[in-house]
């Protein structure tokens, strides 16, 4: 029995290195075994819920991931990408209990188990996937530009020659998360390789609905900077080849690849699925195609016989008996431990972060150290930066025009000129784009600062910060993705539906997220400090009326100044009234509680997720009265949770009903008049103190 590399076809850039044929026929039966028990047996059972046969996809998923030997490199799969998983090294009563939704495997349970996670410090590394098609790309990418950054910037010999590889179905190619990473990755040449697996369906969608004549790789093959490979991927030596191809050119540093195979899908999109849609002539054509008696025939007798062949099927059976009774055995996971890894809770994560990459913030101080004249937001928010990018090198900065331009509010002036293109850069117009190659960066151990322009902007983003947010969690603390997200809000001197809004109680409502709403440039500083030095992706809001207002400047406090998130601070003490507010509403609220003439407590929340509800409810138990100031839109707003916190732990207390006071329920009018005649006012504000007060 003789090589079988010898008759492999030739693919420019291949390695002569012959996969590991008996592997990659035992992993293709470990495959096939877990989907029939899970098909006949575990899903009518009802102990697997959400089943995606990887039936055509197999063998090829298996190829590329045996061809993933870097310890350093990632790879982001979807719901049918079990195969690759058992070939990086994903024990089978793993896969098999995650599926099970049982403690330990993925997610505790905590996820679907066709959403899968690999944090492996030994070899390549599976990173968390999402449960949105096309969510997988940007973060791949991001992996991909992080490792050329400890590559070229820190100068990490070990990550010479790692690689992103990024998978996705034809459907994906029509989403906004492929063309994001398409561009960033063949306009920074990075070394990442799109996968994709080509079935000519999305469920029932057939491929010309996303991309014209559902040929995605015919389609890009004048793409600049991106080398584009094609072929069938149920022909065992013909996938071998491309596959091998494709990854030595990115691991040559030749730029990005894309390489599309056509594969069937024999089964259903997921169990439930009939493919009563598909011809029958159709299917008798995919079965044709199906890569398990194709590999048999090239490797028997070619590399073995027969009854080894039968041998290694058996022994694969075997195997997945043994992890569906392990699994079986597991348990599942103490209901209280679900509330536990939404944040960091000092337990670093396997990957993501500089503490699980082994780098221990510097320490901070709490006590302001106040020095030089007061300065604004703006300059407040630049030098904390500048301090944070030149004594921790794995700090980025990144946007769309912050790098020459300083930033469309000028508060990254002069950073990209001090510390290079390569730690303050501009990005692609595409806010799913930077947002998603944060999330790779920070799993890659470094500490991304990118910015979105104004907060409305934010929105083509939010897959990826919803799914930001719930990474640690979703992973069972496996994974983590700390970020610092700057975005401007709120209106300035005239306001628009487009530029003006806050809306921040949508961030809040995303789990995960830490939120910081500074109102004055010492509060911006110690709480953009104690983001960046922490160990949680960080929504840091910086109001646009207050980037260079005269009340909003103060003396710097000092390089390692940094406030606790959750520590709101009181601006004017008083006891006839509590007025809670934060951001642009504090400076407000200080001038009505003066000249009102009551004695008003003016308290600044300085950060929403956490709040300080207990600073809240001792202010109100003295004053027994409680108001709520707030730009965003009352409806919904998050006065609504103060008020229902302070009604439901402080109503005995209350000598009149706890009120709001906020943006009616419109987007922001243009015209200064209009903008005056719905935002909180001195006076508006002034009123309601004095309507409280003599209730």
């Amino acid at each position: 029995m003789g090589s079988l590399s010898a008759n492999m076809p030739r693919v420019a850039g291949e390695s002569r290195v012959a996969p590991d044929w008996r592997r990659v026929a035992y992993l293709l039966h470990v495959s096939r075994a877990l989907d029939a028990l899970e098909e006949k047996t575990l899903v009518p059972e009802k102990k697997v819920l959400y089943q995606f046969s990887a039936r055509g996809h197999d063998m090829a998923q298996i190829l590329l991931g045996l061809g993933l030997d870097h310890r350093h490199d990632a790879a982001c799969g979807y719901y049918r990408s079990r195969p690759m998983l058992l070939a990086l090294g994903v024990a089978v009563e793993d896969a098999l209990g995650s599926s099970m939704a049982r403690a330990g495997g993925y997610s505790d349970g905590r996820d679907i188990g066709v959403v899968f996670n690999y944090p492996n410090r030994q070899g390549a590394s599976a990173l968390p996937m999402c449960g949105g098609v096309g969510a997988q790309y940007t973060p791949t990418v991001g992996w991909a530009q992080a490792v050329e950054y400890h590559r070229t910037v820190l100068r990490d010999a070990s990550y010479e020659g790692a690689i992103g590889v990024v998978l996705g179905g034809d459907a994906s190619v029509a989403s906004n998360g492929f063309w994001a990473a398409l561009t960033a990755a063949t306009t920074q040449k990075l070394p990442v390789l799109f996968y994709i697996e080509d079935n000519g369906y999305g469920i029932s969608v057939p491929g010309h609905f996303q991309t014209p004549g559902a040929d995605i790789a015919a389609n890009l093959a004048s793409f600049g900077n991106l080398h584009v490979l094609s072929g069938d991927g149920t022909e065992p030596a013909e996938a071998a080849a491309l596959i091998a191809a494709a990854q030595a050119h990115v691991r040559g540093r030749q730029g990005p690849c894309l390489l599309r195979l056509r594969v069937p899908r024999l089964q259903g999109h997921s169990f439930q699925d009939t493919q009563a849609y598909k011809p029958a002539e159709l299917v008798a054509e995919e079965w044709a195609r199906d890569p398990l008696p194709k590999l048999r025939a090239q490797l028997v007798p070619a590399l073995m016989s027969g009854a080894e062949w039968d041998a290694l099927a058996a022994e694969a059976a075997a195997a997945v008996e043994a992890a569906r009774e392990a699994a079986e055995r597991r348990p599942v996971a103490a209901p209280e431990t679900v509330l536990r890894h939404v944040f960091a809770e000092g337990e670093a994560p396997v990957l993501g972060g500089l503490r699980a990459a082994g780098i221990a913030p510097r320490a901070t101080d709490t006590a302001p150290r106040p020095e030089g004249a007061r300065i604004n937001m703006v300059t407040a928010i630049r030098r904390t930066l500048e301090h944070e990018l030149d004594t921790n090198p794995r700090v980025l900065l990144f946007g769309e025009d912050i790098g020459p331009k300083g930033g469309v509010h000028a508060v990254t002036l002069g950073l990209q000129e001090k510390f290079g293109e390569s730690r303050v850069f501009d990005t692609s117009l595409s806010e799913e784009g930077i947002v998603g190659r944060a999330v790779g960066m920070a799993m890659a151990g470094l500490m991304p600062v990118p910015e979105i322009q104004f907060r409305k902007y934010a929105d083509p983003a939010t897959e990826q910060i919803n799914d930001c947010g719930t990474l640690r969690w979703r992973t069972n603390n496996r994974f983590a993705a700390p970020m610092v997200l700057r975005m401007p809000v709120g209106f300035f001197k005239c306001g628009d539906p487009w530029h003006s809004q806050t809306n921040e109680v949508q961030f809040v409502h995303a789990p995960g997220w830490r939120v910081a709403v500074p109102s004055n440039a010492e509060d911006a500083v110690g709480l953009l400090r104690t983001a960046l030095r922490g160990d949680d992706p960080t929504m840091f809001l910086e109001h646009r009326a207050m980037l260079d207002t005269a009340w909003a400047r103060r003396p710097y406090p000092g390089d390692d100044y940094a406030i606790p998130f959750g520590s709101a601070r009181t601006t004017v003490s008083g006891d006839a009234i509590t007025v809670v507010t934060w951001g642009a509403m504090v400076e407000r609220c200080e001038e009505a509680a003066r000249l009102s003439g009551h004695s008003v407590e003016v308290i600044d929340l300085r950060t929403l997720m956490p709040w300080d509800s207990a600073a809240v409810l001792a202010s109100v138990a003295r004053t027994h009265r409680c108001l709520i100031v707030h730009e965003d839109l009352r409806t919904g707003g998050f006065g609504a949770e103060i008020a229902a916190v302070v009604a439901d732990e402080a109503f005995m207390q209350l000598d009149a009903p706890v009120a709001r006071l906020a943006m009616p329920d419109i987007p922001s009018p243009h015209n200064p008049v209009l903008l005056d005649h719905v935002v909180p006012s001195v006076v508006r504000i002034r009123e309601k103190i004095d309507a409280l007060v003599a209730f």
